[in-house]
């Protein structure tokens, strides 16, 4: 059987009684009120500052939409490639692959084009990998032992040039441009230039392995002692000294349309556009 507690300690109250208490209380309090606005003025509203703080992107000028957007962000593209370019080198040729990144290179006409480099005791390797399909379109082998000079330094153009990039970049030389014919410095699709020229890739900051294989200067580290190596290594008749320049690197365009509508658009990358992939 339940209990209720007693109310022994409770005394009635009349609801008028309740009522007169009350508007003497409110009648007391609006004379205070009053008291202190005679003395102290107008009264003023505080606000109190705000405690929260803003958590920017590591770089703000790459959103996460805006990464998502390439394909070699997607999770396991990167990997996938790599494994991919790995089993051909040792297929192939049997060498081991030493390095790898992701860097942006920048053909004589100024066009932008996503390369994957890979780094072995003998070779340079520089691939256009399509990270929408998975598989590689081009692979360009470079002996180490023929590279004969590196240049690190700014973006130069022509005075006339209607389309210039700023930044800085590193260029890999293995012949001598004294004997590039006209028809191929002229030609955008040549593939008898006797250098190639990188920077970093967009991509860069938007997460800790990206900041890693897209360093221009990790990769320089690298390349520089594999480059030397393999001259110490090369027969007496063939050696050669490695010169490592710093200086303003010259891409030769004037007019520019092509890079320009190129670039803008990012058509050396592997990027979703909608619906219409590249």
């Amino acid at each position: 059987m339940s209990t209720i507690g007693s109310f022994e300690g409770f005394q009635p109250v009349s609801l008028k009684q309740e009522e007169e208490e009350q508007s003497s209380e409110n009648d007391h309090l609006s004379t205070k009120e009053g008291d202190s606005e005679k003395y102290s003025g107008p009264r003023k509203i505080s606000r109190q500052q705000s405690l929260t703080k803003a958590t920017l992107y590591p770089n703000p000028y790459h959103q996460p939409y805006v990464s998502r957007k390439y394909f070699v962000t997607r999770p396991g593209a990167m990997e996938t490639a790599v494994e991919d370019l790995k089993g051909h080198i040792a297929q192939t040729s049997g060498e081991t692959v030493q390095g790898f990144w992701l860097l942006t290179e920048i053909d004589h006409w100024n066009n932008e084009k996503e390369k994957i480099l890979l780094l072995t005791d003998k070779t340079l390797l520089i691939c256009k990998y399509d990270f929408i399909m998975l598989s590689c379109v081009q692979t360009q082998q470079v002996p180490l032992s023929a590279i004969c000079r590196i240049c690190l330094g700014k973006f130069v153009f022509p005075g006339m040039s209607l389309d210039k990039r700023p930044g800085e970049g590193l260029r890999i030389c293995w012949g001598s441009t004294e004997g590039w014919s006209v028809l191929s410095r002229w030609n955008p699709w040549s593939t008898e230039v006797p250098y190639a020229t990188f920077t970093e890739h967009p991509m860069k900051h938007t997460s800790e392995k990206f900041l890693e294989i897209c360093k221009l200067s990790g990769f320089t580290s690298k390349l520089v002692p594999a480059i030397q190596n393999a001259h110490k290594n090369a027969g007496t008749g063939s050696r050669k000294e490695l010169m490592v320049l710093t200086q303003p690197i010259l891409i030769e365009t004037y007019t520019g349309l092509m890079s320009f509508i190129g670039n803008r658009n990012k058509l050396g990358y592997s990027l979703a556009r909608g619906s219409v992939g590249f």
